[in-house]
């Protein structure tokens, strides 16, 4: 299943190559949520309130009363989580607060769960050269993916696995390392990082993984066109 992501920043949609340079900015909320608002899920990412910057509270609920969402950004705690649900967000994404000391942090991930239910609960686990990296990615644990996936995995309904190697560059996705993920894992998975055409789609969801599509949708590379949602919702019911 293709998933779409809306990134927010500054009350704009905004797409990042590799977290940092800003490739693409438009006010145009309405109009992507409109383009989005036939696929079965889409995620939006508050980029202000993951950096400590604000928050998009009111477009975030503006999308969420339209669109069957998937919530992530600045997550650090039970209360926040809860004020997505309330907002009108079907699952929440939550990334950096599931580690601490360089490990994942069971006690919180328990919490968390216990909290908003472990099927609401995305936790989102990021890689740059095979190892974790949290704290908008400046910050590599020593830790492996795989290992992550293995031992969050009682406290979550998904994951959401972002390749930051490839993230943004629209040069295709790492497979085998997202079939890696996969095989750590009995929980449902989707990925994100570069991923470009609907070859790669296709595959990953031949794996069982939804794809996560940001860049691609918004330069056009991948057109959404209902040809495209037509398949790609008959690809989605998988378990």
């Amino acid at each position: 299943m293709l998933i779409p992501s809306i990134d927010l920043r500054g009350g704009k949609v905004v797409q990042l190559v590799q977290g940092r340079d800003t490739a693409i900015e438009s006010d145009d909320v309405l109009g992507w949520v409109e383009r989005f608002e036939r696929f079965p899920r889409v995620q939006v990412i508050d980029l202000d309130a993951a950096m400590g910057a604000g928050d998009n509270d009111g477009i975030v609920r503006a999308i969420a009363a339209r669109l069957t969402c998937r919530v992530g950004g600045g997550v650090r705690t039970v209360a926040r989580a809860r004020e997505l649900i309330e907002a009108g967000a079907a699952q929440v994404i939550c990334g950096s607060a599931l580690f601490s000391q360089g490990e994942p942090d069971i006690a919180f991930a328990h919490t968390m769960a216990q909290a908003i239910g472990a099927e609401r609960l995305i936790a989102a686990i990021d890689s740059r050269g095979g190892r974790v990296v949290v704290d908008g990615w400046r910050t590599a644990l020593p830790l492996a993916p795989e290992d992550a996936a293995h031992r969050l995995e009682p406290y979550c309904g998904e994951f959401l696995y972002t390749h930051v190697d490839t993230e943004g560059l629209m040069k295709g996705i790492d497979m085998a390392v997202v079939d890696s993920i996969r095989r750590a894992t009995k929980r449902r998975i989707s990925a994100a990082g570069g991923i470009t055409t609907r070859a790669e789609i296709e595959r990953l969801d031949s794996m069982g993984v939804d794809a996560v599509v940001g860049m691609a949708l918004y330069t056009g590379k991948l057109a959404v066109d209902d040809g495209w949602l037509g398949r790609s919702g008959k690809a989605g019911h998988h378990a």
